[in-house]
């Protein structure tokens, strides 16, 4: 794979202590260099994008490439989450992407009528979370042309 030289940002909304984790180990396996930032709930991404509460002036903050989104989250769940981004002309051309446990149809449906730019159900194993995020990341790290000045 001949990935970009730019080093992109991904932050990832997942309440689940353990999802976060293989989620991480994934990504390392995936070598990409990509920085990843991981939150708890949807509060806590939108605190990130407006640079609000323990994002203020922070020197480690970069502005998402991409956003994988949990739906089942505490405080501020991903639908609403997902609904906040898309209704602030700053951050809607932030590609999200839904990483969830659901299968359901009215979920999916739902999320694409939201605003998502895909819907993927969690696989069960590390071997098929870790083949998802390396199409994953090919895919929206080296097929897709993201906007200008992200």
């Amino acid at each position: 794979m001949n990935y970009k030289k730019k080093k992109f940002t991904l932050l990832i909304a997942n309440d689940d202590e353990d999802t976060r984790f293989l989620v991480e180990e994934a990504l390392r396996e995936v070598r990409l260099g990509i920085r990843s930032k991981f939150v708890e709930n949807g509060e806590q991404v939108l605190e990130y994008l407006y640079r609000r509460g323990q994002y203020v002036g922070s020197s480690n903050w970069h502005q998402p490439d991409l956003i994988l989104l949990d739906l089942n989250m505490p405080r501020l769940d991903g639908r609403e989450t997902l609904t906040s981004i898309r209704s602030d002309p700053h951050l809607q051309q932030i590609p999200i992407v839904i990483l969830t446990t659901s299968h359901c149809s009215g979920d999916i449906l739902l999320c694409y009528r939201l605003g998502a730019n895909s819907f993927i159900s969690k696989p069960v194993t590390f071997e098929g979370l870790l083949e998802v995020m390396k199409t994953l990341c090919e895919y929206w790290f080296e097929i897709v042309s993201l906007p200008p000045g992200m």
